[in-house]
């Protein structure tokens, strides 16, 4: 499609020109945990053209929220998947199913099954582990995206090679960089994910603030791996 055909004031006439995700922005996410992670990279999704994003979360819009995630004010006490799925709504339109409920491993397989992606940005062992087992057991491709408690180190695994991490005392939220981290891993988790729609490649990423290191590198799908996508 040429520039001069398309619309600028249609709302996503940006992406539109630079990387058409037409063929795939129907395709079903669901993501879990609308965190630091997970609620920059529902919007993040939002803002690229996905219009099919399911969020899981069960808490609520927190004072110390708003530092690291993109709620308001006006929010705190209200369930973060609605209160994200609104002010979505309100910006550009999107349409964003919020499920406000606790992902456990005994209802996991329900709030997963009909996703054609599946992105873990849980910030508990318990749910990720949850994940995991559910994803597997469902044949659903699942990303993983997570970083470290002192807020130094972040990653982006692929099942079926993710382990889920040890419990680890600290709340990386509570570290000064948060914020900017958070938002460079939800932007390489989306990356991740428009490959993965676009061309069928699981890639991994990792990066360590430090040094601001990053390494972005393809995984080989399985057979089985293949026909989901």
């Amino acid at each position: 499609m040429s520039s001069a055909s398309l619309n600028p004031n249609h709302p996503f006439f940006h992406e539109e020109r630079y990387a058409s995700l037409t063929a795939v922005a129907g395709r079903q996410i669901t993501i879990c945990g609308a965190g630091a992670l997970g609620a920059n990279l529902c919007e993040t999704l939002a803002r690229m053209g996905f219009g099919r994003l399911r969020l899981i979360d069960h808490d609520r819009v927190e004072m110390r929220n708003l530092s690291t995630q993109p709620y308001l004010r006006g929010e705190i006490g209200a369930p973060k998947a609605r209160a994200l799925a609104a002010t979505l709504y309100r910006a550009i339109q999107a349409r964003i199913e919020p499920v406000t409920a606790t992902l456990t491993g005994q209802n996991a397989a329900q709030l997963l099954q009909g996703s054609d992606l599946i992105v873990d940005a849980f910030d508990n062992e318990a749910a990720r582990a949850a994940v995991s087992t559910a994803s597997r057991a469902l044949a659903l491709p699942c990303l993983h995206v997570g970083f470290s408690a002192d807020g130094l180190y972040g990653s982006g695994e692929w099942e079926p090679d993710y382990q889920p991490p040890r419990a680890s005392t600290g709340d990386p939220c509570d570290y000064p960089l948060t914020r900017p981290f958070a938002v460079l891993l939800a932007a390489l988790a989306a990356r991740a994910i428009a490959d993965f729609f676009r061309q069928g490649i699981t890639n991994t990423f990792e990066v360590t603030w430090n040094d601001l290191r990053i390494v972005y590198q393809p995984t080989t799908p399985t057979a089985e791996e293949k026909e989901n996508i």
